[in-house]
């Protein structure tokens, strides 16, 4: 996923997809644990997705309300 279609999800989709990458993440791990795995780069771009859609969520959480409160 490109930085900008992060930016356009939902919080909700946002939620899904971390859930989805962390566990594409654990089923690598799980295959080069077993010898199964045929593309080792996978690994780091999974993780680097990670790490961007977490970074996204915290910068929501971080970002100021508009109402003034």
């Amino acid at each position: 996923m490109k930085t900008k279609e992060i930016r356009e999800l939902t919080a909700e989709e946002l939620a899904r997809a971390v859930r989805e990458h962390r566990q594409e993440a654990f089923n690598l791990r799980l295959q080069a644990q077993t010898g199964q795995l045929e593309n080792s780069a996978r690994m780091k771009i999974v993780r680097r997705e990670i790490a961007t859609l977490l970074t996204e969520q915290r910068a929501r959480e971080l970002k100021p309300t508009t109402d003034g409160k």
